[in-house]
C-alpha cells in the first residue's frame, strides 16, 4: 500500500491507530475481493464521518452567516457537502491514490469516480474523529472543506444557475448532449456537453448522465464568468 505517512503529512494529522486510516481507505470492492471479514470496508466510517461533517459545517455556517435563515443555511450546507464538492476537496491531498480498490474497480476507472473519492473523504473524517476526537476532525474539515465557499457554492444545482445565466444573456436555448458512454453496465462513464445553440460551453464526465450534466453545467458557469470578465 502507498506510504500512509505521506497522506498523514498532507492532511496534517498523524493517527495513533493507523488501522483506522487503512479502513477509511478500503473500498467495499477491495474488501470483497480479498475476502476480508464483514464490516472491514469504509462504509461505517463514512456514516460516522458524514455526521461529523454535518455538525462541523452547521456550526461554521451558523456562526459565519448570522443573517441567513434556516433555508439559506441548509442550501449552502448542501452545496458544501455534496458529492462533487467533496470529490473536488480530495484533490489537494491527492486522496485518490491511497484508496484501496479491487482489480476490477481499478480497471474500470474507480479511482476517478466522485462517489468513491467523496465517500473515502467522509470515512477519513470518521476515522479521525474516532482516533483523536472532534477537535482534529473539525480542524481537518475547516482546512479542506469549509474554504473557498463562494467557488464551491457553484457545484450545487449548477443546472439551475446556468439556465438563469443563459436565459438572461442568450436567445439560443441551453441543451445537454450525451457525446460518449463507455464502460461495463455496473461502472458506466458518461460524457456530456452543455451547449448554447451550437456553442459548447462546458463538458462533464460522471458515473450517471445527471452527474455528467451537473459537471458540464459547472464548467459552463465558469465559461460564462470568464467571458463576462474578459469584456470588463
Amino acid at each position: 500500500m502507498t506510504n500512509l505517512n505521506e497522506l498523514e503529512e498532507a492532511i496534517g494529522y498523524h493517527f495513533h491507530n493507523q488501522e483506522l486510516l487503512i479502513q477509511a481507505l478500503t473500498h467495499s470492492s477491495y474488501a470483497n475481493e480479498k475476502h476480508m471479514k464483514p464490516l472491514s470496508d469504509n462504509e461505517r466510517l463514512e456514516f460516522l464521518g458524514d455526521a461529523v461533517l454535518e455538525l462541523v459545517s452547521s456550526e461554521f455556517l451558523y456562526q459565519n452567516y448570522p443573517n441567513d435563515n434556516e433555508g439559506k443555511l441548509s442550501k449552502l450546507r448542501a452545496s458544501l457537502v455534496c458529492e462533487p464538492t467533496l470529490s473536488y476537496c480530495t484533490e489537494e491531498m491527492d486522496l485518490k491514490k491511497y484508496i484501496r480498490l479491487s482489480f476490477g474497480e481499478e480497471k474500470t476507472g474507480g479511482r476517478k469516480r466522485k462517489s468513491i473519492r467523496s465517500d473515502a473523504l467522509e470515512a477519513v473524517i470518521g476515522a479521525m474523529f474516532l482516533d483523536g476526537g472532534l477537535e482534529p476532525a473539525k480542524k481537518f474539515v475547516l482546512r479542506f472543506i469549509l474554504t473557498d465557499i463562494e467557488h464551491k457554492k457553484l457545484y450545487h444545482d449548477c443546472k439551475t444557475a446556468l439556465q438563469e445565466i443563459v436565459q438572461a444573456e442568450h436567445t439560443a436555448p441551453l441543451t445537454y448532449e450525451l457525446i460518449k458512454e463507455e464502460g461495463p453496465d455496473h461502472a458506466k462513464v458518461f460524457t456530456v456537453e452543455a451547449k448554447v445553440g451550437d456553442l459548447v460551453i462546458g463538458q462533464g464526465v460522471g458515473s450517471s448522465k445527471k452527474a455528467a450534466e451537473q459537471e458540464a453545467a459547472y464548467q459552463g458557469i465558469l465559461y460564462a464568468q470568464k467571458q463576462k470578465d474578459s469584456v470588463r
